[in-house]
């Protein structure tokens, strides 16, 4: 018993960093409807600030932590909402959870512009001596654990008095269910959801600033993934109670803690399951608890109010643009071939082959989110389980490429399949939560296993030979790669045309209208996981043979965040804005490397790619066709009105969709239009209603 409560004392302080941490969220989510996935990158920002005004400008700790938590982490709280999230309070919630996803991968590396990208070891910690310690018999604690405990009692308690005993406690939790009836009631919804922000804001400085010490350096990563444990936290107190959220926390710390002692030292389960850990809780609480899954969906009641999503290019073009198009793409795709096999330096034919295979990942996302209506934040781990799997069977088994391809294609829908067996239950949030689980538990268990992703060392995937025809050479994989993606491509289109593709925009609209004309919601959703999953397979084996070899890091979680954001960017709906967001990343981040190699810019500017299509998947709000899409569409109606002004007809009006195309262009609803909330332009969850896409 005694080496068990060796091992809980230090759990507690952690749990109670964690519960902080978790109570923020849980703020946020019932004032404003987000489930701020950015949150650790808010407590980042704070613990960066704390250490640079300690470390580098040499300020009291006093000084420091009254700057990072109380005026900055307020300040970014405030700035998110009146910038962002108070105008997506009625929003769909894949809206309001890619908004957070771009965050989360844009704060950082905004930190990294403005402040350098130089490594920043032993972080202060707030408290004076914090390692002094204090004996109790046997056991002892450490200073800084004491008042780390002790902050976190006073403001969950301080919180707790404020939404039990406060009219504006009251106003708080009402502005969620809905802004626009609670300023029916005369209360000021902004102000209250501001409000909200800096104090959740101000528990992120909070964390941050505690959290900075446990670790040797301060890392954004270290911050997103003890957003992890947080996010088990608030599922454990069902993201409505403090009390309940204070224990879950503290719950997971000591869980962590005793793992860390009882578990056999540098085993696979010491190094994977503990950080996972958390989020193998989260799941089990997912699957168990059905009134969780309902209270992360938040919906407005007057949001059927709201006008109809704007159409897609193609159903809006005018015919005579048709003949354009069906000339202009075989062209343009001949002269791009032609191009990269005679005049193209190798070097870019190489990276426009890259492109080509995230194309191909890409286009799984385009399935599962613009098809499917699910968010998945695993799809790098499915292209990983195809690459390793194909690498593993060329080197054991001497098999081909191509049969390793297809083996592993295989495998990942299959594993896609059984992910999907939980989607079956869950969605929206709370899927794209347990999906974000199977990332980090595949990162940290199984893609270390020597059988899979055979650690740090990798899996070797040479390039294919078919018969007497090798594909070594860089134009040749090119080539051949540029087959694969058009016929992945001709796969999502034609299935998106057909029956099944109509089915889905039918489950997106409505699950329930969908059930009630005879369509299998549960097989549906499992078809879509396991195409899906195929597809990243797919691109995943084309990457690594593309590289030559490839390991676990190439295929992090964080690269499954960065894609979404990536697609939602150019166009999540249509074949072209998955192709479009692949060629982008690549070639955005080649035109970058060029910057001067002076490491005051060299340092600062890497990885800046990802904060461009940060900032364009916050346009998403706006434009949730992808901001490709919205220009393809704006300038398609622009050049038929000049068309028809030339022709002095009088200006066409999309007929695409039989004169609503200027309406909807300016945001307006058309008469007898009513909104689908999958995204849908026809009736509400009909079965073979337009589904608004392109063919």
């Amino acid at each position: 018993m005694s080496t068990f409560i060796t091992y809980l004392i230090p759990g507690i302080p952690v749990g109670c960093v964690y519960a902080l941490m978790a109570v923020g969220l849980v703020l946020t989510y019932k004032t404003s409807g987000v489930f701020n996935l950015a949150f650790g990158a808010q407590a980042y920002v704070s613990a960066l600030v704390f250490y640079l005004s300690v470390e580098s400008l040499g300020w009291p700790i006093w000084a420091g932590a009254l700057v990072a938590i109380l005026l900055v982490g307020p300040l970014v709280g405030v700035a998110l909402d009146r910038m962002l999230f108070r105008h997506i309070r009625a929003a769909p919630s894949i809206v309001k959870l890619v908004v957070a996803l771009a965050l989360l991968i844009g704060i950082p590396t905004t930190m990294k512009l403005l402040f350098g990208n130089a490594t920043r070891l032993n972080p202060p910690s707030i408290v004076a001596n914090a390692s002094q310690v204090y004996h109790f018999g046997a056991y002892y604690v450490s200073k800084g654990e004491i008042v780390t405990v002790a902050v976190t009692v006073v403001v969950v308690a301080l919180l707790g008095a404020l939404f039990r005993y406060s009219e504006l406690g009251l106003h708080m939790r009402a502005v969620v269910e809905s802004p626009r009836m609670l300023e029916l009631a005369g209360v000021n919804a902004d102000r209250v959801g501001t409000f909200a922000w800096g104090l959740s804001s101000f528990l992120a400085g909070l964390a941050g600033v505690l959290l900075a010490p446990l670790f040797s350096r301060v890392s954004s990563l270290d911050f997103t993934t003890l957003l992890v444990s947080a996010i088990a936290a608030a599922a454990l107190g069902s993201l409505t109670s403090l009390p309940l959220t204070l224990l879950g926390g503290l719950l997971l710390g000591i869980g962590q803690a005793v793992l860390t002692g009882y578990l056999p030292l540098n085993s696979v389960l010491a190094t994977g399951l503990r950080p996972a850990f958390p989020f193998v809780v989260l799941v089990l609480l997912l699957l168990a608890l059905p009134g969780l899954r309902g209270s992360m969906e938040v919906i407005d009641p007057l949001s059927g109010c709201d006008p109809p999503p704007p159409p897609l290019a193609a159903s809006v073009r005018d015919p005579r643009l048709d003949r354009v198009a069906r000339i202009g793409f075989p062209v343009f795709v001949a002269a791009f071939v032609l191009s990269a096999m005679t005049w193209v330096p190798s070097f870019w034919v190489f990276i426009l082959t890259q492109g080509i295979a995230f194309s191909i990942i890409f286009l799984s996302i385009t399935v599962l989110t613009g098809m499917g209506g699910q968010i998945s934040l695993c799809q790098a781990s499915f292209a990983g389980f195809g690459a390793f799997a194909a690498g593993q069977l060329a080197m054991h088994l001497g098999l081909s490429v191509i049969l390793g391809a297809l083996v592993g294609a295989v495998a990942a829908a299959v594993l896609g399949a059984l992910v999907a067996l939980p989607a079956l239950r869950l969605g929206g949030i709370a899927l794209a939560l347990a999906t974000l689980a199977f990332a980090l538990l595949a990162d940290n268990v199984l893609f270390p296993l020597g059988w899979l992703g055979n650690g740090t060392t990798g899996v070797s995937v040479p390039r294919p030979v078919i018969g007497s025809i090798s594909f070594a050479g860089t134009r040749a994989f090119f080539l051949l790669a540029l087959v694969v993606l058009a016929a992945c491509s001709a796969v999502v289109i034609m299935m998106r045309r057909g029956m099944t593709g109509r089915y889905l925009a039918a489950i997106r609209g409505s699950e329930l209208a969908a059930s009630t004309v005879g369509i299998n919601v549960a097989r549906a959703k499992v078809m879509v996981f396991a195409l899906s999953a195929g597809l990243a397979g797919i691109g995943g084996v084309v990457y690594a043979s593309t590289q030559g070899s490839v390991s676990p890091t190439d295929f992090n979680y964080f690269f499954s965040l960065v894609f979404v954001v990536l697609v939602v960017t150019t166009g999540v709906k249509t074949v072209e804005g998955a192709i479009n967001a692949g060629m982008a990343y690549v070639i955005l981040q080649q035109l970058l490397s060029y910057i001067p190699n002076h490491p005051a810019w060299l340092h600062r500017f890497s990885g800046i790619e990802i904060l461009l299509f940060a900032l364009g998947a916050l346009g998403y709000v706006i434009h949730p066709e992808g901001m490709v899409e919205f220009q393809k569409r704006f300038w398609t109606e622009r050049i038929a009105r000049m068309l028809d002004r030339r022709g002095g007809h009088q200006p066409s009006e999309g007929s695409g969709l039989g004169g609503h195309g200027e309406a909807l262009l300016e945001g307006k609803a058309p008469d007898g239009w009513r909104p689908s909330e999958g995204g849908g332009l026809g009736l509400r969850g009909g079965a073979a209603g337009l589904d608004g896409t392109q063919g």
